[in-house]
């Protein structure tokens, strides 16, 4: 009856120093994946940061503003409205400038408006478009003012880090299931006489396979823990040196970077120690001693 063997090395030095450099590469790719999100974020925190401002006529009553406030919350482009009454415009104008333009023109020169921000998927010149002729017709709407051009900037600069970000994530990703793969290749190119020695004594490819297999299970979840640990802490260290990033870096973005991890990381050793054992378990003992 054949015994149950175990994988050679569980926990030895030489599983320990596959345990660091499989983390090491998990890590890269973890923050590779952490960046492709965080630029999706990231795109949609600027988008949603560009103001319009939609100018009222002076002869607009109470009623007709809050008509029209009512009127712009139950659009869909609209993620939120403000109300900056032409008393408000100018303190925010003497704050800001240190000057009052109503004590040397004798009125005030500016408008009573809303300031909207719309969602991110509104946030292109063609939406936009359509958005400022839909409330140029409005009653009492004066006009509708936005950085067109910045829009425009914003776009296609986003479009190209974009591509360039799926890019390296492409390389990266590549990368690392070679790195991986090689680290898995050397451990079990270590062991491939006991492996030919298990084959000659008739055991099975199955039974072979088994431990080194529930190894690499292993290799993977404790790297991709390690791996998720050293993001996890570079990323709340980035929080409290700049809060502002809680903006873009979100629990929802961390929950899947820590889960692409620990996939990238159990699928890689898997897959990578699945094949090079099916290698040497082909190749006959004279080929052995030839590579």
């Amino acid at each position: 009856m054949a015994k149950r063997h175990n994988a050679p090395g569980m926990f030895s030095t030489q599983f320990i120093t596959a345990l660091i450099s499989t983390s090491l590469v998990l890590v890269m790719l973890g923050t590779i994946v952490l960046f492709v999100f965080t630029a999706r974020n990231l795109s949609s925190y600027v988008r949603e940061n560009i103001n319009i401002s939609i100018l009222l006529n002076d002869d607009i009553s109470n009623a007709e503003i809050e008509n029209l406030q009512s009127a712009l919350e139950k659009q869909n482009y609209v993620k939120s409205l403000k109300y900056i009454s032409k008393e408000r415009a100018l303190l925010d104008q003497c704050n800001s400038m240190g000057t009052d333009p109503s004590e040397f023109l004798g009125y005030n020169p500016f408008t009573a408006s809303f300031e909207i921000k719309v969602n991110a998927a509104f946030a292109n010149n063609k939406n936009l478009g359509e958005i400022e002729k839909q409330l140029k017709s409005t009653h009492k709407v004066m006009d509708v003012v936005y950085q067109k051009e910045l829009m425009n900037s914003v776009n296609k600069n986003i479009r190209k880090f974009s591509m360039i970000l799926l890019i390296i994530a492409a390389l990266f990703t590549y990368i690392s299931f070679a790195l991986i793969n090689n680290t898995v290749r050397l451990t079990i190119f270590s062991k491939r006489f006991i492996i030919n020695t298990m084959k000659l004594v008739g055991a099975s490819w199955g039974f072979i396979r088994r431990p080194f297999l529930s190894q690499s299970f292993l290799l993977g979840v404790l790297s991709a823990i390690a791996a998720d640990i050293v993001i996890l802490g570079g990323v709340r260290w980035l929080m409290t040196y700049e809060p502002e990033i809680n903006a873009v870096i979100n629990w929802e973005v961390m929950i899947i970077v820590g889960i692409s991890v620990l996939v990238f990381g159990l699928l890689i050793t898997y897959l990578c120690t699945y094949f090079s054992l099916s290698k040497y378990l082909k190749m006959s003992s004279n080929e052995l001693y030839h590579i």
